[in-house]
């Protein structure tokens, strides 16, 4: 995502070396968020691919879908994810997801943009549409702690502190379009981890 996107202002794609720093093994992140061999995924919001990437690690012979608004920022995630066969992309607003593919997604990955979504509720209710029955969502966020005090290599990193949601104010957001809680993981040093089950 980028900062000019309408749909998710203040959402740009970090400085590679500081996400890197951040989250230096992404396939273990894949793996506690319950992302199975096999499965069909989208990764909502894909930037550079630096997850999506992982996700293909880890589902096999199943597919990932990088899904962006940004085509500069779908480039890298292609190039990040050369010679991965289980890989394709879509350039598209995330609301309009329902419309872009059918009902038949395992599991949809919102990492580290969810917090500027400005209806997130009908986000979820979109993602819904999407899912298999049981099928998951997601949701990679930053706890609330001041920006201040969210260093990597020496500087203040994520979204402003005011734009930063506790995992119950996720929850509360999701569940009405029709998921429940199955589990909340800590993401050490600054995220938390929400999976949800589509239970309409």
């Amino acid at each position: 995502m980028t900062v000019q996107d309408p749909m998710f202002p203040a959402s740009a794609m970090p400085d590679r070396d500081w996400w890197h720093a951040l989250w230096p093994d992404p396939d273990r992140v894949i793996k506690t968020l319950r992302i199975e061999q096999g499965m069909k995924v989208v990764d909502l919001g894909c930037g550079d691919g630096y997850f999506t990437a992982a996700i293909a690690r880890q589902v096999g012979p199943g597919r990932v879908i990088g899904l962006d608004l940004d085509p500069v920022m779908l480039e890298q995630a292609q190039a990040t994810c050369t010679g991965m066969e289980n890989c394709s992309w879509v350039l598209a607003d995330a609301m309009a997801l329902s419309r872009l593919l059918d009902p038949s997604v395992d599991y949809v990955l919102i990492a580290n943009t969810f917090h500027g979504v400005p209806d997130k509720t009908a986000l979820a209710q979109e993602i819904a549409k999407v899912l298999r029955p049981n099928g998951r969502l997601g949701i990679v966020n930053w706890h609330p702690i001041p920006r201040e005090q969210t260093t990597v290599l020496g500087q203040p990193r994520g979204p402003k502190t005011a734009m930063r949601m506790s995992a119950e104010q996720t929850r509360m957001l999701v569940e009405p379009a029709g998921f429940k809680l199955e589990a909340r993981v800590e993401l050490p040093p600054y995220h938390y981890g929400e999976v949800f089950i589509r239970c309409i």
